[in-house]
């Protein structure tokens, strides 16, 4: 049923949404040097490592770490990097993730390849078992304001609560925090 469900909202969200993923697209690429797209490698199921797709935001020459862990990560965002992050809309490619089945609309978020230390704390906890989302419980409960042992606290809770109307319930706080610009620090 999640699958499903993911298939169908994937090819309805990006026939929807084409006229803005363009046109963001367009603005990426006329704002600053370099592609629109910013391809990264993510750790998915299992920790398996897939291409994940995003707006890109950062300036080509950006260092590949966690924004969190950057000294002045805001010295290196593009002239729309900053609106694309605060309203979430840099993650719009990554429907292509969800409609490939890397993605789930609803999961933890996907660790990039060097955070080690929230890849093996979600190892050591079975979190690794679940398919990354572009939303997840620990996003509408802070998102990046989160310390990672609580962010795994909540991959934890949501692995042994999923459910459908749990994921729908996800998805719809996911809607209003990302409306209203909340637990977005960088």
């Amino acid at each position: 049923m999640k699958r499903f469900f993911d298939i169908v909202l994937s090819i309805f969200s990006l026939l929807l949404l084409f006229p803005l993923i363009f046109a963001i697209g367009l603005a990426v690429k006329l704002s600053s040097r370099g592609p629109a797209l910013y391809v990264t490698d993510r750790v998915g199921i299992n920790n398996t490592i897939f291409r994940m797709y995003k707006f890109r935001t950062m300036m080509t020459d950006t260092p590949q770490l966690a924004t969190h862990l950057m000294d002045k990560p805001e010295k290196f965002l593009t002239p729309v990097g900053d609106f694309l992050r605060k309203t979430s809309l840099d993650e719009l490619p990554q429907l292509m993730n969800i409609l490939k089945g890397e993605m789930s609309f609803v999961g933890p978020r996907p660790a990039l390849f060097n955070q080690n230390d929230l890849i093996e704390s979600r190892t050591s906890k079975g979190v690794h078992r679940l398919v990354p989302g572009l939303t997840g419980w620990a996003q509408v409960m802070g998102r990046d304001e989160l310390p990672i042992p609580q962010k795994v606290d909540y991959d934890c809770y949501y692995m042994e609560h999923r459910s459908f109307s749990f994921d729908l319930m996800i998805l719809w706080k996911t809607f209003f925090k990302v409306f209203r610009q909340e637990g977005v620090s960088h």
